[in-house]
Formats: structure tokens, C-alpha cells, sequence
């Protein structure tokens, strides 16, 4: 056994008193096949003969704590168990209790074959990410298809004085297991030593009609413990459309208290601020800008592009936000510093400000959390401003423009760091400009095609266009043109498998302004195209022109009993103007065809204009976003979704071919249409 010493971040020894002891007679006896065990391995799938898991919080420490049994039945779990990563904090320490298996009947201590690496976690310390979590790297020699691995151990985190939050507050969230493994006994134990009350939320728990329960709550007091437990036990969410149940722990407390003790803790570092003090050449560069329009829009970039952002995992939820003069001295800090620098520049000019707490990855769920300062994972600056509100991520970089015209972000419910606060829920929003505005022009003359796009994006889109411009080699972003015009233009279907560099001739595409006060980028592509015509089976000739991003599949596809509709999709408007020097049918269904929908979370048109030569459509998508479709009103928003799929996202003219013959042939198919 190599690395046998203690070491900082794991050790080999027994299971805390609270954890519980298991003897190997005991783990024999829970490894005995039976009718449902034998049903899942006959099925070809690993079997779980017992999870036991406990998380233990006191005002010192949190720990967790798991012992479990499972066949190595298949090649890719045993690759798994042969070599794994464990991740710990700084102050956590991985303990290895037992590393076993069962063979041919046999207990079999594996500790000896066991070689253990403590790596740093590299894959969290770049792109101003810094980490000290180590990574340990648990390799595991001679493990064989067939055998039962036994694994015990526990983490464990004891808390430093930058932990004070985790000190003062507890958060726990449990989910029920992957529904791949079947149990043949599944525990799970909280064990609340905390001097404080414990709340415990079940949320998402279903009867047995499948239909989900009222949440639920109970208290825990410190020396009292939550169990469950199953035997013979495989989740039945069905995991592509339900939520796994949960259930979330969480010091007993109450919105209005919690944001009246962190309040308390960013106004002491706001207290000794001086803007005029610690920044002099600051305070210069802004009083030299007349209007407060640019002077809020120079603030916030400052903030994002001058001040380095560093991300530490490890004092995220621990430590108090760092001095606004530290972090200007520096150019660096966390998410929490550059929005308190942010806040103070904007006080000294006088708009109006505060710092909010966010967790875009688990908004949705913050609803039904119990109120908890440790859901909060991110910080971000609230702006009132022209009775306006905005949203700026001081940590975002390559943004651009005046308050109105940045770009949004997505998300609904924070807690703003002022007094008696509530949990509070942003109002959906409209946008005011158009994301994506495009006019395409497609002239033929005899054979050839002279295809012209030009592009304006704004808010996000433009942040995004820059990036993808700055980032990306020019021929590759031809490329993406090109290929998404070969299906907007119908040409997989009549020359599919051709290469589009072919296809599109002297394709070119260009930035031709960009606008940083606007935040407007404006790109113009442009190819000559032979054979520029779809032809279908039958020899007859069309121009078409449909854009598939304006139908929304995500929309149209969605199925969830659950979760509602996240609708954060851009305001788009499109000009699509096809010309021929051929005669088109001017009467035909399809090119004549409009729509209007008035769907109360989005408003789409679509208009034609016809002439004997060609025709043109255009279109606006104004989305009302930033909000969850009801579960009632969604299927009508699917439906009205796909009306504008229903040919009302583009358009296409048919050639009424030249000829007696041909027009004779075009006449008949119209009267007996």
C-alpha cells in the first residue's frame, strides 16, 4: 500500500463515533442474493445491495458519510471504480474507512492494492478560477468484472473562521437516487448537532398515483436525527420529465432576518469607502465625462474589463466581501468585490444602486427552498435608473453600451443586501429593441444568384457576435454561413451531400460597424451562386428562403410535467426579399400566406408583398421573457408555435416556367388544384 502516512487531505482510519460501525460479518450478511437482486442482474444491470448514507452538521464541522456494496457486472462500471477522483475543499479531509470485495464468497481487503495521488484540482484553476482543492486520485489494482465492490468513507469539513456563515447557517440539499440502480436497502440519516433548529423541506415526493404531494416541513432539534429508508427500492421518477424528489435542510430562519444579518456585514466594508481617497485617477476619469449616461456606462465597464475576476470556490459562501480600496489597488476580486466597487463608483455619481445575491444555476429551485443565505451563490449589482431597473454582472467581460442597450440576463429571484428584505421576483421583461434584425435579398438573373445579407445584432447578441468574431478563424465562419444557408435555402433537399464551398461562390462576411454606445454589431455576407434554384422531383423550380432558427423547437418539443417553460428567447425581425427574372406564381397558397398571432407571452406577424417578379415577407417576434409559462397556457403557446412553423417562418416563390406547354400545364394544375 503506498501513501500509507496521514496526509492533509486524507486518511485511513475508522468512521467517527457518529457514523456508526459495520462489521465484515455484517456486510457479509447484506450481500445475499434474492429474487429482487437476481431480476436486476438477469436484466444486465448493476445492483446496489445496500447504501447507507449520513450527513452530520454541527456549528464546527459538516460532514457526510457513505457505505455501500454494488456489482461490478459491467466493463464500464468496473473501469470506474478502478480509477476515481474525489474532490475536497480546503479544511476537508477525504477519510477511507474500508476499501473491500466480495469474491467467490470471500471478503477481500483492497486497502493493500490501493495507490492514492493527491493532485491539485486543475480543472478548477483557470480562466480566473482559483481553487486550492486537491484532487485525490484513488486507484484501485485487480478489481474483476463480477466481483461486489465495498466502499466506506467519509468526508469531512471542519470549519475556519472565514466559514462563518457555514458556521452560523446550515444547508443541506438530499436528492433521491439515480434511477438506474436498483437497492437492495437504502438509508439516508441527517444528524442535526447544531444549537440550532433544523427545517426540512420534501419537496417533489409523489403518491401513488404519481402525482406530486404538498411539500412538507418539520424541524429538527440538535441531537435529533431524519431517517429514511427503502428495501428492495428503485426510484420511480421518471427522470426526462419529473423532478427528483428532495428534500432540503436549512437552519430555521426567515427572508426579512437573514438579509437583516448580512446587511449589517457589506455596510461595514461600504462604511469606510471613499471613493475620492482610494481612487483619485478614478474619480478624474469620471468627473471628466459630462453626461451621466456615459458616466454609468464608463463605471461599469470599468469595473468588468479593468478588474481582473477571481473566482475562490472555497470563500464564496465564507468570507466577508473585500474592501472596495483592496480591490481597486489590486485589479482583482471575486464576484462580491467587484459589485461592492461597483456600488460605490455609482454612489459617487450619484445612480442609484444596491448588491443583490443570485444562483443562476439553481433559480428555479429557489422558490420552493427554505430560506437560506447558502442558496445564493453569486452576487450581482441592482440598477434603478430612469425609472428603470437593470441587472449588471460586474464579472461579465467584452460587454458594451449604454445601460439600455447591454445585454440581459437571464434569472428571477434574489435577495437584495438592504433591511427587512423579502425574497423577491424580477418582472418579466420586453425588450425594446430588436436582438437580431436581418435583411436578405436574393436576386437571380438567368442561372446565377446573388445572394446579400446584412445583420444587425444587439444586446447580447452583439456581446456574443464580437466574441465569435474575435475567437473564430474567418474561413470557419464562412463555413457556418454557408451551411446554414444551404438549408435555408433548400438546398439539402435537392443537393444534399455536396460541398457548400461549392455551392456558394466568393462567399465573404464582414463586420461592418460596430457601435459600442448602441451595442450594435452589423455583419453583411455575401455570395453568387450558380443553379440557384430548388428543384424537386417533378423539374419544377423554386426560391426559397427559410430561416429555422425563427421556429422554436425547444418551444414546440417541450415536454415536462414538472418544470414550466423557461421563455427567454431573443426579439427578432426579419426582411426576406426573393427576385426573379422569371414569372412566379403570384396566387400560389403558401406565398401568400400570412399570420398574426397575439399569444400572451409572445407577439409574432409575419407580411407579404407580391409581385409578378418575386416577393418579400417580413417578419417581428416580440417574446415577453425572463419567465416561467404556466403549465395551463402552455399548450396553447406550443400550439401558436407551431402555426409559425406551419410555413410562416420564411418564404418561397414557384417559377412558372416559360413556354406554351408550360403554361397550358401551370393553368391546369391551378383550375383542378
Amino acid at each position: 500500500m503506498e501513501n500509507q502516512m496521514q496526509v492533509e487531505n486524507y486518511r485511513i482510519q475508522k468512521p467517527e463515533i457518529w457514523a456508526g460501525n459495520i462489521g465484515d460479518q455484517e456486510i457479509i450478511n447484506l450481500i445475499k442474493d434474492s429474487e429482487f437482486a437476481r431480476k436486476q442482474t438477469d436484466e444486465g444491470r448493476d445492483y446496489c445491495y445496500f447504501l447507507d448514507k449520513k450527513y452530520y452538521t454541527s456549528n464546527t464541522e459538516n460532514s457526510e458519510y457513505a457505505c455501500m456494496a454494488y456489482t461490478l457486472n459491467e466493463p464500464g462500471n468496473l473501469e470506474r471504480a478502478s480509477v476515481s477522483d474525489v474532490v475536497v475543499e480546503e479544511n476537508e479531509v477525504y477519510q477511507i474507512h474500508r476499501i473491500s470485495v466480495m469474491r467467490d464468497g470471500v471478503l477481500i481487503d483492497k486497502i493493500p492494492d490501493t495507490k492514492i495521488k493527491v493532485l491539485d484540482s486543475e480543472n478548477q484553476s483557470s480562466g480566473g478560477v482559483l481553487s486550492s482543492n486537491k484532487k485525490i486520485n484513488i486507484t484501485i489494482k485487480d478489481l474483476r468484472l463480477y466481483d461486489v465492490l465495498i466502499l466506506e468513507d467519509s468526508r469531512v469539513k471542519v470549519f475556519t473562521d472565514r466559514d462563518f456563515l457555514r458556521k452560523e447557517f446550515s444547508k443541506y440539499v438530499w436528492v433521491s437516487p439515480d434511477n438506474y440502480w436498483a437497492y437492495g436497502s437504502f438509508k439516508f440519516t441527517f444528524i442535526n448537532e447544531r444549537e440550532q433548529k433544523i427545517a426540512y423541506k420534501k419537496t417533489f415526493f409523489r403518491d401513488e398515483k404519481g402525482d406530486v404531494l404538498e411539500p412538507e416541513i418539520s424541524y429538527l432539534n440538535r441531537g435529533e436525527r431524519f431517517v429514511i429508508e427503502e428495501k428492495n427500492y428503485i426510484n420511480p421518477v421518471d427522470s426526462g420529465r419529473e423532478i427528483f424528489p428532495y428534500i432540503d435542510f436549512a437552519t430555521e430562519s426567515n427572508w426579512k432576518d437573514l438579509s437583516n444579518y448580512i446587511v449589517p456585514i457589506y455596510d461595514e466594508i461600504f462604511k469606510g469607502a471613499s471613493l475620492r481617497d482610494f481612487a483619485p485617477h478614478l474619480v478624474e476619469q469620471l468627473n471628466a465625462i459630462t453626461h451621466l449616461d456615459e458616466k454609468l456606462q464608463f463605471a461599469i465597464e470599468y469595473v468588468q474589463n479593468h478588474i481582473y475576476y477571481i473566482f475562490n470556490a472555497d470563500e464564496m459562501n465564507g468570507h466577508k466581501p473585500q474592501a472596495p480600496a483592496i480591490t481597486y489597488e489590486n485589479k482583482q476580486g471575486d464576484c462580491k468585490a467587484k459589485s461592492v466597487l461597483l456600488k460605490v463608483i455609482l454612489d459617487y455619481i450619484g445612480v442609484d444602486a444596491s448588491v443583490v445575491l443570485v444562483n443562476f444555476s439553481t433559480d428555479y429551485y429557489i422558490k420552493y427552498y427554505l430560506p437560506s443565505l447558502l442558496s445564493f451563490n453569486h452576487v450581482v449589482v441592482k440598477i434603478h435608473y430612469k425609472e428603470q431597473e437593470y441587472f449588471i454582472d460586474a464579472t461579465i467581460r467584452d460587454e458594451f453600451g449604454l445601460i439600455e442597450n447591454r445585454g440581459f440576463i437571464y434569472f428571477m429571484h434574489y435577495l437584495e443586501v438592504k433591511a427587512d428584505q423579502e425574497l423577491q421576483v424580477r418582472k418579466p421583461h420586453r425588450f425594446s429593441y430588436f436582438c437580431v434584425d436581418e435583411k436578405v435579398d436574393f436576386n437571380v438573373q438567368g442561372n446565377t444568384g446573388k445572394l446579400n445579407l446584412v445583420t444587425t445584432y444587439k444586446g447580447n447578441r452583439a456581446n456574443a457576435m464580437r466574441r465569435y468574431f474575435k475567437s473564430t478563424n474567418k474561413r470557419e465562419i464562412i463555413d457556418s454561413w454557408n451551411s446554414f444557408l444551404f438549408y435555408a435555402l433548400n438546398y439539402s433537399n435537392d443537393r444534399n451531400g455536396t460541398d457548400v464551398r461549392n455551392v456558394f461562390k466568393d462567399a465573404s462576411i464582414d463586420v461592418v460597424s460596430d457601435d459600442k454606445r448602441l451595442n450594435e454589431v452589423k455583419i453583411q455576407y455575401t455570395a453568387i451562386i450558380d443553379n440557384p434554384y430548388y428543384t424537386d422531383a417533378q423539374k419544377n423550380r423554386f426560391l426559397m428562403y427559410f430561416d429555422r432558427n425563427v421556429v422554436k423547437a425547444n418551444a414546440r418539443d417541450f415536454m415536462h410535467k414538472d418544470l414550466p417553460f423557461w421563455h427567454n428567447l431573443d426579439s427578432e425581425k426579419y426582411e426576406i426579399n426573393l427576385y426573379t427574372d422569371q414569372k412566379i406564381d403570384s396566387e400560389e397558397k403558401y406565398t401568400l400566406q400570412e399570420s398574426t398571432i397575439s399569444n400572451p407571452y409572445f407577439d409574432y406577424k409575419s407580411r407579404k408583398k407580391i409581385t409578378k417578379n418575386g416577393a418579400s415577407v417580413y417578419i417581428e417576434h416580440s417574446p415577453l421573457v425572463n419567465m416561467e409559462i404556466p403549465q395551463s397556457e402552455f399548450e396553447q403557446f406550443r400550439t401558436d408555435h407551431h402555426t409559425v412553423a406551419d410555413s410562416n417562418f420564411g418564404l418561397g416563390v414557384d417559377i412558372i416556367e416559360p413556354g406554351l406547354m408550360n403554361m397550358l400545364k401551370f393553368s391546369f394544375k391551378k383550375k383542378f388544384k
